[in-house]
């Protein structure tokens, strides 16, 4: 999907460049003026032509920004109204922000598919010929059942694999579309609201922060600093600077790098390049995980064992039919040289070579990546239910074999729900109503510009509504304690030039300049790191004091001591600028507002409570094998009490180092170092992105499989450099999210423990599966092989195997893939990176039941006339019901082992059935069909109707395996994978590279 859209934007790039040497000949003209449409003063076809000619003259032509927000009957500050009634006509005027995507494959594309199975063609060919011969030898009325049966069976399998992946591929369709439904907040009615990126309309007035990703194409209002890197629609990674004046256009699809702005939206859907672009890429949803390229490799070699049996019992079943030693059903040889006619011997060749490719349809395990897709889509629909969005099919698998999780703290192991509820300032700890008045106006001042957020008033009254960070929302709040109102506050001052927040740096800054002609910078951000640039203060009388020694100890100490109660601390500091020397023009863009000489105006200590429950989800990880460890932009007091109340620490003697450590501390230290001390961290604080990378970085040297969660800009390269990215769906940014696997989408931590059960239940419920399919594999093929050498003829016909793989592939991996998660899965540690699918568990459990069908079914093969006392019955009619009774009986063992294969480690197979619909449903549909063929279609599946007698026989056999596989249990099994013993027969063909990890 990424090189399409590269491949495109490649083509764009090649057109914008030939648009700019037009350009560059000569001077841009303005369009015609401004054609109305509908009720308002533009068109869609002339802003189109300006959005994709970048027309900064038209744009002037039309009044800038400014009037274009006239023209669309909007307002740069408050947006549109936003009732139903404007938004209708916006739609019908200028389009709706969706695009026409290409279909997916359909279900006859997916039919087509399933034919092209080169044993199905076989069988199907077969199938033919024995239906033309049947015909020709028999009449039309009984000729026609042998190849009938075997083409209907055929068909059977093709519709059921057809219908089975045509309905994945719609749940995976419905999960990129969500993947896609972006949220964002836009200004409407004055208010910021939050909504999807499809009900974005023309004119809508949207703010633009680092990492967001620009939803539609428009013309920058405003802006600080913005920059957008446009490598999705232009192919070149250079970032570019956007001005309001000089280069206002910003295209959907393209990232915020750096800065904050306002921009009003020109054009959406397929009237945007990035539009146009989507709506000519296909869906693509052939991405294999790791554990699907194991998994073909596994089928593979299998296959080839099948392919080689099925060779020699070919050879073995002719050589006996041409030698005179098979036997028709009255007990005479079924070729006689010289009499037995040639449309006999075809006839019999035929069902020869459709029992040898029929064994190869069993013995080739297709249901592997099937049951994989099968439990992926599951997963992924449930993990929804979760709040867990899957981005990357790989990760659902990954993720169970996490060892280590790497989280942050605010708004994941936290509520995000911030309050201001204690404060250093005028030289003292105070409350807001002591404060001198110069403290107050200055930190209203600061409040105010030095923001990304707002404050909405409701008309007529009511709760103010805040936008912005959870920390700015906070400061917000403490602002209106001190007596601000936000639009005064904002007015009485104007922003020249601002640094926003950086997670680097942590800290932001602004410089205004208030209605007196002064110039303020002012400075916000991580306490410590702003007091460490205060050479003086505001005391209590109003008046600037010198920061001496003494009274940076005790401003420390109130940092400290707030930290320690689990509060987040934040500074606020200002000092002057000559006016003077304020940068003009394109300069100012790049002053670098002065930070030194500040004056601390506040400290704020600032509540974020632990979210309910998240210790015991802490726990839940710790007892899985899963480490914890919190990793926080936020003072290292501050984690550490975060940290004892959530668990990841358990006592004050844990919070030394390299338990807990400060980010630049690990910083300093070579790879070597960090090496040593990665592994027994369990908090760090005061950290930088960075040094989250550097920290994933040395865990996965130490063979970690790392989960991180993270949801800003620069958390992006950890993300994508760690086994699971996991983004958060509410605080995280665009960036964060496309740079994840898994999007949280409450941003719990809870959920992430969600995910890791996912990921176990996934790769156990693909264990349980093949543990089932490999013990009908075995148990089908030493059936008919034996039978083959010994007698020269199958108990089980062609159509009955099909049968079998209906059950085995589709049916059975249904029941399985689709278990849900239990509490068993994290009582156990997690699964290495090498170990091998098959466990000894699984060969040890696979063997019991295999051995068992195989020597009561051969038994009953040889000996089953005797036994099932038919020896008075006519040869032909004793010899098809014991061929039923083996094949019915083989059928029941399969349903019943499928209970067996639900709890492959556990005693009590029943635990939990009940709970699981879908499984017992499968079984009790199985069940059903199983008598229908027996008793119904006798001569489609070559079967006679049993007695009660004989249906209690094959129960019996059926049930047995549960005693079975439960004694089977307390054999012990040893450490050693046989697996590791079978690699050697593992390295087969050229899948060796690709089929990575064991058996």
């Amino acid at each position: 999907m990424r090189h399409k859209i590269r491949s495109h934007a490649h083509a764009l790039l090649a057109a914008n460049r030939f648009l700019d040497m037009g350009r560059e000949q000569g001077a841009e003209k303005p369009t015609a003026a401004a054609t109305p449409a509908g009720e308002f003063g533009i068109g869609p076809e002339q802003l189109v032509l300006m959005s994709k000619d970048h027309n900064v003259a038209s744009l002037q032509q039309y009044g800038g920004a400014q009037g274009l927000s006239d023209l669309l009957k909007t307002n740069t500050e408050k947006g549109i109204s936003g009732d139903d009634d404007d938004l209708l006509k916006r739609k019908t005027t200028f389009g709706s922000n969706t695009y026409p995507r290409k279909k997916g494959k359909g279900f006859l594309r997916f039919l087509w598919d399933a034919c092209h199975d080169l044993t199905l063609i076989i069988l199907m060919v077969a199938a033919v010929a024995s239906l033309a011969l049947g015909i020709k030898t028999e009449g039309i009325k009984e000729g026609w059942y042998d190849g009938g049966s075997i083409a209907f069976a055929v068909i059977l399998v093709v519709v059921v694999t057809a219908v089975s992946d045509y309905k994945q591929s719609l749940q995976f369709q419905n999960l990129n579309d969500e993947k896609r439904n972006i949220h964002l907040e836009v200004i409407r009615g004055g208010r910021r609201v939050d909504v999807s990126i499809y009900d974005l309309v023309v004119g809508d007035v949207i703010p633009l922060n680092i990492g967001n990703q620009v939803p539609a194409d428009g013309v920058l209002i405003a802006g600080h600093s913005l920059a957008l890197d446009e490598s999705s629609m232009t192919g070149e990674s250079k970032i570019v600077n956007k001005d309001a004046n000089k280069d206002p256009f910003l295209m959907s699809g393209c990232k915020v790098a750096d800065g904050n702005g306002v921009m009003l939206v020109t054009g959406v859907g397929v009237n945007t390049e990035w539009g146009l672009l989507m709506a000519s890429i296909s869906e693509d949803n052939g991405e294999e995980t790791p554990l699907q390229v194991r998994l073909n490799g596994v089928a593979t070699f299998i296959g080839s064992i099948g392919l080689a049996v099925a060779a020699a019992v070919l050879v073995i079943l002719l050589v006996r039919y041409f030698t005179g030693h098979t036997r028709d059903i009255r007990g005479g040889p079924q070729f006689v040289k010289g009499k037995t006619k040639i449309g006999h011997v075809v006839d019999d060749v035929i069902k020869v070579i459709t029992v040898a490719v029929t064994i190869v349809v069993v013995a080739v395990p297709e249901g592997l990546p099937l049951a994989v897709t099968l439990t992926l889509a599951y997963s992924m629909r449930k993990m929804m239910a979760d709040k867990a969005l899957v981005r990357r099919l790989s990760a659902c698998e990954t993720m169970g074999s996490a060892t280590t999780i790497c989280s942050d703290k605010t708004g994941t192991l936290t509520l995000n729900q911030m309050t201001v509820v204690e404060s250093y300032a005028g030289g003292k700890k105070t409350d807001t109503e002591q404060l001198p008045a110069t403290i107050t106006s200055l930190c209203v001042e600061g409040i105010a510009q030095n923001t990304t957020g707002s404050i909405f008033v409701p008309e007529g009254g009511g709760d103010l509504e805040f936008s912005g960070s959870p920390t700015e929302k906070a400061i917000l709040g403490w602002g209106i304690k001190l007596g601000m109102n936000f639009d005064t506050a904002r007015s009485q001052s104007s922003i020249l030039h601002a640094f926003p927040f950086n997670s680097e740096k942590k800290r932001g800054g602004v410089a205004v300049k208030t209605a007196d002609g002064e110039v303020h910078v002012h400075w916000k951000g991580a306490s410590e790191i702003v007091l460490a640039s205060c050479r003086s203060y505001i005391d209590e009388d109003g008046n600037v004091a010198p920061m001496t020694e003494d009274k940076e100890l005790y401003f420390k100490k109130g940092i400290e001591e707030m930290a320690k109660r689990t509060l987040r601390c934040v500074a606020l500091a200002f000092r002057t600028f000559e006016a003077e020397k304020v940068p003009t023009g394109e300069e100012v863009e790049k002053w670098v507002l002065p930070e030194d000489d500040l004056i601390l105006l506040a400290i704020v200590g600032i509540k974020d409570p632990c979210r309910p429950g998240v210790k015991d989800s802490v726990q839940l990880c710790q007892n899985a094998g899963v480490k914890v460890r919190m990793v926080t932009g936020d003072n290292v007091q501050t984690a550490r009490a975060i940290a004892l109340e959530c668990g990841i620490l358990t006592s004050d003697a844990e919070d030394s180092e390299p338990n807990l450590i400060e980010g630049k501390s690990f910083r300093a230290m070579t790879d070597a170092e960090r090496d040593k001390i990665s592994d027994k961290i369990s908090v760090m604080g005061r950290s930088s992105p960075n040094d989250k990378l550097l920290l994933v970085q040395s865990l996965r040297r130490r063979g970690h499989v790392v989960a991180v969660t993270g949801d800003g800009t620069n958390d992006a390269p950890a993300l994508h450099e760690a086994d699971i990215g996991l983004a958060m769906g509410i605080a995280g940014t665009e960036v964060a999210k496309e740079s994840s696997d898994i999007i949280i989408l409450d941003d719990n931590f809870a959920s992430v423990v969600k995910v890791v059960r996912w990921g176990r239940s996934v790769y156990a419920n693909i264990q349980k599966f093949i543990q089932f399919q490999l013990t009908v594999n075995v148990a089908a093929l030493v059936i008919n092989v034996v039978a083959a050498i010994s007698s020269g003829d199958v108990p089980l016909t062609a159509v009955q195997l099909l049968w079998v793989n209906l059950i085995m592939d589709t049916l059975g991996a249904l029941a399985l893939a689709t278990e849900p998660p239990t509490d068993h899965l994290m009582g156990r540690p997690p699964v290495g990176r090498k170990e091998p699918l098959i466990t000894n568990i699984m060969w040890r459990n696979l063997l019991i039941q295999a051995t068992y069908q195989v020597s009561v079914l051969l038994v009953l093969n040889f000996r089953g006339v005797s036994i099932l006392g038919l020896e008075h019955e006519v040869p032909e009619h004793a010899t098809r019901v014991k061929n039923t009774i083996i094949f019915n009986a083989f059928v029941l063992c399969q349903a019943f082992n499928e209970f067996n294969a639900r709890k492959p480690d556990e005693k009590n197979i029943f635990k939990g059935v009940i709970k699981n619909r879908l499984f017992m449903g499968i079984i009790v549909i199985t069940l059903v069909l199983q008598v229908i063929i027996v008793e119904f279609l006798g001569k489609f599946a070559s079967t006679t109707k049993l007695n009660w007698k004989q249906w209690l026989i094959c129960a019996a056999i059926g049930v047995i395996g549960w005693p079975l596989a439960l004694v089977g249990k307390f054999i012990p099994v040893p450490k050693t994978p046989l697996s590791n013993k079978l690699s050697a027969l593992k390295c087969w063909g050229k899948n060796k590279s690709s089929g990575e990890g064991s058996l």
